[in-house]
């Protein structure tokens, strides 16, 4: 099995098992939301398309941020901590960077796994188990490299074993330059000044949510994840 990773979406290649991270916030999202009792969630590069489904399907709630501040109108922003328990079967979201990486990856890869430290072993072991070659795709910041991201991929990249890139190396070794990852979070640019102190720390946490949240199906424009 060999192991790659890709520090912006740019760089992802077709592969057959890719694991997208946008570890602060839109993947551990994903995750706690999955691990707190939603049935699934729609991922959606832009505003209007989320809107639009969430009319579609009626009974969905909307969260999401842009520029990482909530949107106006929508019953929630993108920060974990408000999906500890359900409040529908379905939440259809948008984020900034990472549900776009979501729908990109979902359109040139066999299998897209939801990365983040909450759910670490459970999708390492996941992408593991299928015996083939990974690539850990990093959504980044506006296109560009995120230091928090390549933080959390080095950590995937750790557990998958196998043989790694010269990316996928370089990411291991970022990450054990960090003593814990909070202190590779802080040290990340936060461009919005957004980032709280509780959604660091959350998003810290690591195998409290050991859900092995997956690619299902497209639906219009939007990426339906979904748990076990």
């Amino acid at each position: 099995m060999r192991v790659h990773v890709a520090f912006t979406p740019a760089e992802t290649a077709a592969v057959r098992t890719a694991i997208v991270v946008d570890v602060i916030r839109a993947t551990s999202t994903v995750v706690q939301a999955l691990a707190g009792g939603y049935r699934r969630v729609f991922c959606c590069a832009e505003i209007e398309e989320a809107k639009a489904l969430r009319d579609e399907l009626g009974d969905a709630l909307l969260a999401g941020e842009r520029k990482g501040r909530p949107i106006p109108g929508f019953d929630f922003g993108n920060s974990p901590l408000e999906f500890l328990e359900p409040r529908a079967e379905t939440l259809v979201l948008t984020t900034t960077n990472g549900t776009r990486a979501i729908v990109e990856a979902a359109a040139r890869c066999d299998l897209v796994l939801i990365g983040s430290l909450l759910n670490l072993d459970a999708v390492a072991t996941a992408a593991r188990e299928r015996g083939e070659d990974v690539e850990i795709v990093c959504a980044g910041l506006l296109g560009a490299f995120a230091l928090d991201d390549a933080y959390c991929a080095g950590r995937i990249v750790e557990r998958l074993g196998g043989s790694h890139t010269d990316a996928a190396e370089a990411a291991v070794r970022l990450a054990a330059s960090f003593a814990r990852a909070e202190e590779a979070f802080r040290t990340a640019v936060d461009p919005h000044g957004e980032r709280t102190d509780e959604d660091i720390a959350w998003c810290a946490r690591e195998n409290t949510a050991p859900v092995v949240a997956r690619f299902a199906s497209m639906h219009g424009p939007a990426a339906e994840i979904v748990g076990p």
